[in-house]
Parts: C-alpha cells; sequence; structure tokens
C-alpha cells in the first residue's frame, strides 16, 4: 500500500496553556494584595452580582481562596422568572442552585475582578478579594440591556435573601440616563430600600465622560458609592502613569451632589470570561486565546474593584454600616495631585480618590458619607435632598460654602444679608486650591501623583446633603420628563 506510513501514538492537548495565568495588576494598584498577604480576603462575605449572569464553567469562581466549594451561594434568573413563573417552585429547596449560564460575559467578568481565587504567575489572586462567596442575579440578557422592572426585581429580590446568603454588597456595573430626580426614579428607590436593609451598594458612575453632569442612574443616587474609572495607560505599577479615564461620568448630579465618590482601577481589566459569549464575539480582540480571559475597560470594572475592597473592609471590621463603609472607603482613598500638590482632577471627576484598601481597613473615621440624609424620611416621600454643588453664570461648578444660621442682628448688619440663603447654605465660591471649581474641561494628560497625604480642608462636607427646597435652584434651571427611563445596560468603554 503506497503512501501508508505508521506513527507512534501521542497525546493531543488544547491550545490553551495550564500554566498560571498572567498577573492582573489592579488588586495591588488598589492596596489589595497587600491585605491578602495579611489573611483578608473577603471570607465570610457575600457580594451579590446582578448583571448577565455567570459563566457555567466557573473556574476560578467554582471556589474560594478559604477552600469553600461552591462559593457560588445562589443564582436567581429574573428574566426567566418574569417569563416563566413557574421557573422557581415555591416548595422546591434547591431552586437557586441551579447554573445561570452567561452569554453575554460581562456578568461573570465583573465576578472574577471582584472574586477570582485564580494565582497569578507572581504569587497574587487574580481578584480583588478572593475569598468572597457570591450571589448570582441575572437581570441583563444576552445582549447586556435589562429593563427597569427586571433589575427593580433582582434588588429586591436580593435585599429578601440577604440574610438567608450573608448579602452585604450589591454590585450594579450598569447605567441608564438620568430623567428625574433621584427619589421620583424607581430604580433609585429599590437602591435605596437595598442601602437602609444595611446592604452596601456599589453602582458605576457610567462611561458618558468626560462631560460634566455625565452620572447615570443609579450612580446619580446619594446614598450610594459611585465609581469612577482611572487607567494605568498600560504602565502598572507606575502610579505617576495613572489617569483618569476618558470615558469615566463626572458629576455633579442635577440635585447637586458630588459624584463619583471615588475612583478605582477601570482601564483595559483582565478578569475571567466566557470565550463564546456576545461580547468575545463582538470583541475578539479582547480574548486571551492562551487563557479564557478577557479584557475590557469601563465604569464597570471600577465598580467591580471597589466592591471587592469594600468585601475587605467588611471582614476586617463586620459590624460596620453602609454609612461607615463609605466614610471610611472615602477617607482612604488617594487624591490626584499635582506637582504643586494642588489636586490634579475637581471632586466633580476623582471624588475622593483612589480607592485603597489598605487605608480603608485601617480608617477609623466617623460621620463622614451622608451626613444630613435620611433614607427612611426619603424612601416615605418626607424629605428628600440636595447637595452643596452648583454652577456659576460662567458656567463653573462648585461647592457652596457651608454657614452657621445667623442670628437676626447679625443678618441686619451683614454685608452679605442680601445673598439667598437656603437653611444653612450660604452661596459663595470655595476655595479653588480644594479642587472644588470647575469649567467643565476634561482630564489633562500631566503627571500625577496618588497622594497619601493630602488632607481635605473642610474633610468630606460636601458629600452631605441639605432638606431640597424648591428655592434651591440651578443657575439656568433644567427640565424633566415625566417618564422614567425603561432600560439599563452595559458597554464596554474604549480601551484606555
Amino acid at each position: 500500500m503506497d503512501g501508508l506510513r505508521v506513527y507512534d501514538d501521542a497525546s493531543v492537548t488544547s491550545s490553551s496553556t495550564t500554566s498560571a495565568p498572567p498577573e492582573t495588576y489592579y488588586p495591588t494598584q488598589v492596596g489589595a494584595a497587600t491585605m491578602h498577604t495579611g489573611g483578608v480576603t473577603g471570607r465570610g462575605v457575600t457580594v451579590a452580582v446582578l448583571d448577565t449572569g455567570v459563566w457555567a464553567d466557573k473556574g476560578p469562581l467554582q471556589q474560594s481562596s478559604s477552600g469553600r466549594n461552591p462559593r457560588v451561594l445562589a443564582q436567581y434568573d429574573v428574566i426567566l422568572a418574569r417569563e416563566n413563573p413557574q421557573a422557581y417552585p415555591l416548595l422546591s429547596l434547591n431552586k437557586y442552585s441551579r447554573d445561570i449560564d452567561d452569554l453575554n460575559g460581562h456578568g461573570t467578568h465583573v465576578s472574577s475582578i471582584i472574586a477570582s481565587s485564580a494565582i497569578a504567575s507572581t504569587g497574587r489572586y487574580q481578584g480583588v478579594a478572593p475569598g468572597v462567596n457570591l450571589v448570582s442575579v441575572r437581570v441583563l440578557d444576552s445582549e447586556g440591556m435589562g429593563r427597569y422592572f427586571d433589575v427593580i426585581a433582582g434588588i429586591q429580590w436580593a435585599v429578601n435573601q440577604r440574610l438567608a446568603y450573608g448579602i452585604r454588597v450589591l454590585n450594579l456595573s450598569l447605567s441608564a440616563p438620568v430623567r428625574s430626580h433621584y427619589w421620583d426614579d424607581p430604580l433609585n428607590q429599590a437602591v435605596m430600600a437595598a442601602w437602609a436593609s444595611g446592604v452596601v451598594v456599589v453602582a458605576a458612575a457610567g462611561n458618558e465622560g468626560p462631560a460634566p453632569m455625565s452620572i447615570g442612574v443609579p450612580g446619580n443616587n446619594p446614598y450610594v458609592i459611585t465609581v469612577g474609572a482611572v487607567t494605568d495607560a498600560y504602565h502598572p505599577y507606575e502610579p505617576g502613569m495613572y489617569r483618569l479615564a476618558s470615558f469615566s461620568s463626572a458629576g455633579p448630579t442635577y440635585e447637586g451632589f458630588v459624584k463619583p465618590e471615588v475612583v478605582a482601577m477601570g482601564g483595559h481589566i483582565r478578569a475571567y470570561a466566557p470565550d463564546d459569549g456576545t461580547l468575545a464575539q463582538r470583541f475578539p480582540q479582547w480574548l486571551d486565546t492562551r487563557y479564557p480571559d478577557m479584557t475590557m475597560s469601563g465604569t464597570s470594572q471600577a465598580a467591580a474593584v471597589t466592591s471587592g475592597v469594600v468585601a475587605l473592609i467588611l471582614q476586617a471590621n463586620p459590624g460596620l454600616s453602609p454609612n461607615s463603609v463609605k466614610c471610611r472607603l472615602m477617607d482612604g482613598a488617594r487624591p490626584a495631585v499635582k506637582g504643586d500638590g494642588t489636586l490634579a482632577y475637581t471632586v466633580f471627576q476623582q471624588g475622593a480618590g483612589l480607592v485603597n484598601a489598605q487605608d480603608a481597613i485601617y480608617s477609623t473615621a466617623t460621620n463622614c458619607a451622608n451626613q444630613g440624609l435620611n433614607v427612611a424620611a426619603d424612601l416615605a416621600g418626607l424629605q428628600h435632598y440636595g447637595g452643596r454643588a452648583n454652577r456659576d453664570e460662567n458656567g463653573n461648578y462648585y461647592i457652596m460654602e457651608v454657614e452657621q444660621t445667623p442670628g437676626l442682628l447679625t443678618q441686619l448688619l451683614s454685608p452679605l444679608g442680601s445673598l439667598p440663603l437656603l437653611g444653612q447654605l450660604l452661596v459663595g465660591l470655595a476655595s479653588t486650591l480644594d479642587g472644588l471649581l470647575w469649567d467643565g474641561s476634561p482630564p489633562s494628560s500631566d503627571s500625577v501623583t496618588w497622594s497619601e497625604g493630602f488632607t481635605w480642608s473642610n474633610g468630606f462636607t460636601w458629600s452631605n446633603g441639605f432638606t431640597w427646597s424648591n428655592n434651591y435652584a440651578w443657575s439656568n434651571g433644567f427640565t424633566w420628563s415625566n417618564a422614567s427611563a425603561s432600560s439599563s445596560s452595559v458597554e464596554p468603554a474604549p480601551q484606555e
């Protein structure tokens, strides 16, 4: 038989590698890797991720760094429950244990940023909180789109199940356009109810930057932790090269609140994700063919990094309330400063600065977030709140100063007596050295330092709220639509 050859039998392997995966950098960039060494991994804390689900092939999400297997405690498909009310029978003991595949990829990517227990070739964990437990709630479809109704139902389910699964953190890496005051928006109402129940809510600022007043829903909610994005510009471990991402949405909100509260790494973030999902098919250039990893950018990713840091804070300080967690996260953040020591980015762009797990965990700050706000009264419709931000006649955004309410004699004698008083707010420009005045210009590319020693001259009083008054108006006013936004979505930002 001409042409016939005999070969020894040989083994065949897939094209993907089984070697240790690459370093992801962001756990180190936000101070989480140091805490892992000391045993703070988020163990005992459950993070609920409302997104597109989690890949059935869970990989580094299957087992926590402490050995818990499975560490995805429950999965709930809101879309399936709406389309098929019989999908979750009341008497079933294991109705939340079955897998819900992630047909998009975004939910797995976000979950992996928070919780991956994979150990990189450097010996560091790939995730920010590798010891946490996860609950996956599918509220977005295979295209990354979802209805308000579904997201609200997912939040309500998570709040109802918080004691059963130990849910302390809710990650919302999604955004929708602002169409009403925060208190009239039904998604924001659900978020406020979650916060009031004791769950820390972390929300993406949105990818509509760098324009001011571009924060989406639910990031515009004054209670929650809203997160903008920083990129290392492909220079990991070189903080002088880190930049505020150009796509990161900026504040203030329409009600005058400074947003975001903090920023986190959100540029070209590597994490485990499906290699056959919608995002992988749409952006094959973002896939790593050697590993089931995908690189994406956005405030979605920055929010996930922050949720991981919050989980670390709660492991170390399990008795903290949501307001206290927010306070310590802000207190431990490191703002970007220029060579002369002044802020490189205004508070409307970077909030308190880049999150740092170590500084937040060891912070002892109290009463520095959500002061003057009452979430129960807000939900009940008894009071609503405005922040200290405003815009002057030249289009500059600024912070209104706080003054003690003067006595009658002081009012009569004061040359400022003619200025409009709104409760304890005296309209006036704050110091530009505090980064509290902004003309709306985009972030610069000048060299910056993410400072450990910058002291805010007035603390974080710009995060406080005051009872809303009809007299509390922006200089040019805004017109609201009576319609609420009907959909929310996730959309990757450009790689930076």
